[in-house]
């Protein structure tokens, strides 16, 4: 006789929860959690914003991966011994469960929701003569250049409040992401903030005609029709503060895992982020410890130097930094902004690289 599927729980439709899902979804009886419908590539959107067809491929419907088990349209709102509470008041029990709720992000429900939302922030870029975008890390950047490249015709500033761009990665390669975009002739600020408040609303009726005027921590104003937000986003774990995990968050709302990647003192809960190769270990585990393996068994996390950091300039160019040595040009280009890895990542969710889907 087959044994008994071990149920397994997944809280989060990201990158993380859905590779996971995927790859266990026969070994397990399986349940994903997640607000939206569908999963989207994130490191895509700002192509899609940009062009929306780019969307098509990008954004996936949770059903086109996950044909074994069943999907929860909704949030997780507290957790116990064996259940976990959606905000609708289903409860749903679990014999091992697995937190990948990642950072907080505020999107549309259903795919065609977040496809028409696509094309309304392009909508947005083509009707503007000025275009504002607060931060400088890999996502102001990469959006910066998305904008520089499509729409050269704009009058684009982006603002940052760090002393170079990308903190995250070596002074050469910021160095090279900002003599790209000031050539072309983006206008870039380092070392301030912008003041944002209800005045500066691109949905306000007020501003929808007319240009904004934001001023930054220097007392400057810069001038936009529209701007975008691209800072850093808390993570979303201010739910657990209120479940029996709350004693396992760091100070910055951090899960705290042993090696194993499970939740400390907790033996059947364990905790993902988005880094490319923690959902193949969490899957290893989790097979593992279903299939009743030793505990010496299970494949230990050690946080690893990436080989390479590319961050997209555009459709064809991008900077790469080894550990060798800093690239910047068509031939990263060619690695990572022709595609963005979206065909890939649908490969590895056993989809088609180039078909697209439909509702």
């Amino acid at each position: 006789m087959e044994r008994e599927r071990r149920r397994v729980v997944i809280i989060g439709g990201g990158v993380a929860g859905s590779l996971l899902a995927k790859s266990i979804q026969f070994n397990s009886d399986l349940t994903l959690i997640d607000e939206k419908e569908y999963f989207e590539i994130p490191w895509a959107r700002w192509r899609a914003m940009v062009d929306p067809s780019f969307g098509e491929r990008s954004v996936i419907n949770h059903r086109d991966y996950l044909t074994n088990g069943r999907i929860v349209a909704s949030s997780a709102i507290d957790i116990t011994e064996t259940e976990v509470l959606t905000a609708e008041g289903r409860l749903i029990p679990y014999d091992y469960l697995v937190i990948a709720t990642g950072h907080t992000d505020s999107v549309p429900k259903t795919r065609t929701e977040m496809l028409n939302q696509y094309q309304t922030e392009c909508e947005k870029i083509n009707s503007a003569r000025s275009i504002l975008i607060v931060g400088g890390g890999p996502t102001g950047v990469e959006l910066a250049g998305e904008i520089a490249v499509d729409f050269p015709d704009k009058l684009l500033t982006l603002v940052h409040n760090g002393p170079r761009l990308m903190e995250f990665i070596g002074i050469k390669a910021a160095s090279k992401a900002l003599n790209w975009l000031t050539s072309k002739k983006v206008e870039v600020k380092l070392g301030e903030s912008v003041i944002l408040n209800d005045d500066n609303d691109d949905d306000d009726e007020d501003n929808a005609n007319g240009v904004k005027l934001f001023q930054t921590s220097r007392g400057e104003s810069v001038k936009a029709d529209c701007h975008f937000l691209c800072t850093g986003r808390p993570v979303a774990s201010s739910w657990l503060r209120r479940t029996l995990l709350k004693s396992n968050l760091d100070k910055r709302g951090r899960l705290m895992v042993d090696e194993n990647l499970r939740v400390k003192n907790r033996n059947n809960v364990f905790a993902i982020g988005d880094i490319t190769d923690i959902p193949v270990m969490a899957a290893k585990n989790l097979k593992l410890i279903m299939d009743g393996e030793k505990e010496s068994k299970l494949e230990k996390y050690e946080p690893r130097t990436p080989k390479a950091v590319m961050v997209s300039l555009g459709r064809k160019e991008a900077v790469a930094q080894f550990s060798f040595t800093t690239v910047s040009g068509s031939v990263p280009g060619m690695v990572k902004s022709k595609d963005l890895f979206v065909g890939r990542t649908r490969k590895k969710l056993g989809l088609q690289a180039n078909a697209t889907l439909i509702d």
